[in-house]
């Protein structure tokens, strides 16, 4: 598959300016610009993506839609009838999730020497941190500090993080990247050993460590591998569906249960871990999404019906690049490093339209501008609108054999559909790719409820309002880290509890006040993508 005529005369202005814009420096947005660029264009503002959720800790709060339907569900557990009189594993941490977050908790959880289980939906490893493409940062250079990615961190976010959380972040950020390099991780270097690195959206300094395109294959490589080598028990195809508390706000161990019999098992714990990742799946706002299959917002779910706070949940990250064509990869990431190494983002008539590094939510709405309101994108022949990255301008600025080099896994991606991307743009447009609030925590990553800990994207406060590229896989590593020691120092001081599925029956009844209905269930667990029945005249869609 290649490019249809009509994109490949539009790939022909394209190249005709690709001098001048090799010559030109666009302007960054003004603070003011930038607001109103958001305003106007990003998901988040608009008015019908969001409803206040009615029920909770944090009843009243704009959630995506999408979210709230969730939130507002019956337990798939009834809290009458479901026995809880048979234990089935008895661990003093329980770890929910097989990714960054979860494998680096239950590694530092099993080094303090206490009795860990770990369990994961699909298998160990099968989660966004495996998807990563662009890197993790780490303020370890000469020129620059903690503090300077403190100011980048509070800036992208727009200013409303929890300062305890970023101070955390980047405080562990260079021990991160050592700890991971001393298990095994392969990062990119210099002949002579010093790392490379480079600049993300949002960021002052070059501080982007990577593994060529596959960044975050390579980090979950090495924790999946020595999870495994220290014998930490795993149990896969096994998702929490309920925490188990002892009836007075205390978490004491969760509900299993295995997705090919449906059988439930009963983990009692003198802590629980949450990192079960985001909401990708849910699809809000009707974007296609970066996420892996099981991020279907889980843990949130979890969290909420034992009474945490959520925040920051009316913010979403939307990639501006992830693939437009062709069809079968619509969403998939296209990673900031593309734009990094020099590729920009030009319109339909080959005309550079924004600063390419500004932060992600800016360019996505400067995208959503040029192709929705100024008719400046490209259009596929099944109507998915996009624009532009000129990617053949890296090898215009560094060589013949950049995107090879530093993009491998993209080009091969690429060459598969018979796109070259060394000489022709591709094409892209946002793509739901984060999730920026979640369940409240401090800077150890314990929640308002005692004995529970969440880490990596379920988690809220550390980014803010929108995210910067590269500390997503640093916020995984750092809290998770941060998670398995809390939670095992606390298991020390903590002696096993009732098991109850009373904060169940509570949130039940809340429902009821709220007059919601029973027709919903949640965790969802897993997407359901089976085609609906479609109403006359309307368009079929997808659950």
């Amino acid at each position: 598959m290649s490019y249809t005529p009509e994109m490949m005369e539009s790939i022909r202005l394209v190249e005709a300016s690709r001098e001048r814009r090799y010559a030109e420096r666009h302007p960054r947005l003004s603070p003011a610009e930038k607001q109103d660029l958001l305003r106007k264009f990003h998901p988040d503002f608009r008015p019908d993506t969001m409803r206040p959720v009615k029920v909770g800790a944090s009843r009243g709060a704009m959630m995506p839609h999408e979210l709230v339907d969730v939130l507002e569900a019956r337990s798939r557990l009834d809290p009458d009838t479901f026995p809880l009189d048979r234990i089935d594993y008895d661990v003093d941490v329980l770890v929910v999730g097989g990714g960054g977050a979860g494998s680096s908790a239950s590694l530092m959880a099993h080094a303090a020497g206490v009795n860990v289980l770990q369990v994961t939906k699909l298998r160990l490893g099968d989660a966004n941190t495996m998807m990563a493409q662009g890197g993790i940062q780490a303020a370890d250079k000469a020129n620059d500090s903690p503090m300077i990615h403190y100011l980048d961190v509070i800036g992208g976010g727009g200013f409303v993080n929890k300062p305890d959380l970023v101070r955390a972040l980047v405080h562990d950020a260079p021990l991160v990247i050592k700890w991971l390099e001393d298990l095994g991780c392969m990062f990119d270097k210099e002949p002579d050993g010093t790392m490379v690195t480079q600049h993300g959206g949002g960021t002052s300094r070059k501080r982007m460590h990577a593994a060529r395109d596959y960044s975050g294959a390579e980090i979950m490589r090495t924790l999946r591998d020595e999870v495994r080598n220290r014998q930490i028990p795993v149990i896969e195809f096994s998702p929490a569906v309920e925490l188990l508390s002892d009836g007075e706000g205390r978490c004491t161990g969760a509900v299993l249960m295995n997705l090919e019999t449906k059988d439930f098992f009963v983990v009692r714990a003198k802590t629980v871990i949450l990192a079960t990742g985001g909401f990708g799946r849910l699809h809000v706002a009707g974007f296609p999404t970066t996420n892996h299959y099981g991020a279907t917002a889980d843990g949130l779910v979890m969290a909420y019906r034992m009474g945490a706070n959520l925040i920051f949940l009316d913010a979403t990250q939307f990639h501006p690049t992830g693939a437009a064509y062709p069809e079968q990869i619509v969403g998939l990431l296209i990673t900031e490093k593309v734009r990094g190494l020099g590729a920009q983002l030009v319109n339909v008539g080959g005309e550079q339209f924004v600063y390419p590094l500004e932060t992600r939510d800016a360019v996505s709405s400067a995208i959503l501008r040029e192709c929705l309101e100024r008719g400046r994108g490209s259009v596929t022949e099944t109507g998915q609108h996009g624009v532009w990255l000129d990617s053949p301008m890296i090898e215009h600025i560094h060589g013949d054999g950049t995107i090879q080099r530093a993009l491998p896994a993209m080009f091969r991606q690429y060459k598969r559909f018979g796109i070259d991307m060394r000489k022709e743009p591709i094409l892209v447009y946002p793509t739901l790719h984060y999730q920026n609030g979640g369940v409240e925590i401090s800077d150890d990553t314990s929640t308002c409820i005692e004995n529970l800990f969440v880490a990596g994207e379920t988690s809220g406060g550390v980014h803010g309002r929108n995210r910067l590229m590269g500390n997503s896989l640093l916020d995984v590593v750092v809290f998770g880290r941060r998670a398995g020691a809390a939670a095992a120092e606390r298991a020390r001081r903590v002696k096993p509890g009732r098991l109850t599925l009373e904060h169940v029956r509570r949130y039940h009844g809340e429902l009821d006040e709220a007059g919601i209905g029973k027709d919903r269930v949640s965790p969802m667990v897993l997407p359901s993508y089976a085609r609906r029945q479609a109403m006359p005249g309307a368009d079929s869609t997808v659950s």
